[in-house]
């Protein structure tokens, strides 16, 4: 049921954006893009979860276990990416809304986009590189749901502390820097926010961000808990927990959030769904 609601609230965002006029904007066009990722992501680890949990485990070849880390790891990578420029979008938005329309244009949303998902496969295929110059002598049991690159690094049988650093070096620079890029914007959204003299209109600024912030705290916590803080801090059963996080619950979540705190999107999908919306 996760999934086919994931799946289908996901569906629906990216329809509502690509048909409706009005949510023709850049921060539209990146949630949209958004959504394509958790369908992408939801795609390579749920299905296969389910059959591992039927079967109560599954056999699989190396070739397929790095084809799905690759997919995962680029969708979860290209997602930290456009929850970043999604943060600055409405920085710009909020803080300098007359140079909004300028700064914020086609050719930029489109750069930002392209490069998010370019970026997120190629430091995705950086860690293989590194992964086949390691020997593995078994046992070849992943204790893991998903082909992750933490648990295909305790079957190999050789020196991994460089490969470690390595993944560790990246995983930090890719999750670090764009939150504290997300928390200095959201700094400055409060502040220009704060500034509002209106109560009502302090409480509409907030209203275009608050989605994308719960969105935020909720994905980066998780990855934070798996990739960054040190292994010794929690056990592979926690690293699940994390994992199913931001692999199972942030992609279901995400179109929730987003259309129940926007009213652009609550609108256009109430009326694509049939619902009339009450009147006073």
């Amino acid at each position: 049921m996760i999934f086919l609601a994931t799946l289908i609230g996901n569906l629906l965002i990216i329809i509502a954006v690509s048909t409706s006029y009005c949510l023709h904007s850049p921060m539209f066009f990146f949630l949209g893009h958004l959504s394509f990722s958790d369908i992408l992501l939801t795609l390579n680890i749920v299905p296969n979860m389910l059959g591992l949990i039927l079967q109560d485990g599954a056999i699989v070849s190396i070739s397929e276990c790095i084809t799905q880390y690759v997919i995962y790891g680029a969708s979860a990578t290209t997602e930290c990416l456009l929850l970043t420029a999604m943060s600055y979008d409405r920085y710009i938005a909020i803080c300098n809304p007359l140079h909004y329309s300028t700064v914020m244009d086609l050719n930029l949303s489109l750069y930002l986009v392209i490069s998010s998902w370019c970026l997120g496969f190629i430091v995705t295929l950086v860690p293989i590189l590194f992964f086949n110059t390691l020997w593995f002598c078994g046992p070849y049991i992943i204790d893991h749901f998903f082909c992750d690159i933490g648990p295909l690094l305790e079957l190999s049988c050789s020196d991994i502390t460089i490969v470690k650093f390595e993944v560790f070096t990246l995983a930090s620079v890719l999750i670090v820097v764009p939150f504290f890029f997300i928390s200095v914007t959201y700094v400055r959204i409060f502040l220009t926010i704060m500034r509002i003299p209106s109560i009502t209109g302090k409480k509409k600024t907030f209203s275009t961000c608050s989605s994308h912030l719960a969105v935020v705290c909720m994905y980066y916590g998780a990855l934070f808990a798996v990739y960054v803080a040190p292994s010794r801090v929690h056990s592979m059963n926690f690293n699940k927990l994390f994992s199913l996080m931001y692999t199972v619950l942030t992609p279901l979540f995400n179109p929730i959030i987003y259309s129940l705190r926007n009213q652009e999107i609550k609108a256009v999908l109430m009326k694509y769904l049939g619902i009339k919306r009450p009147t006073i």
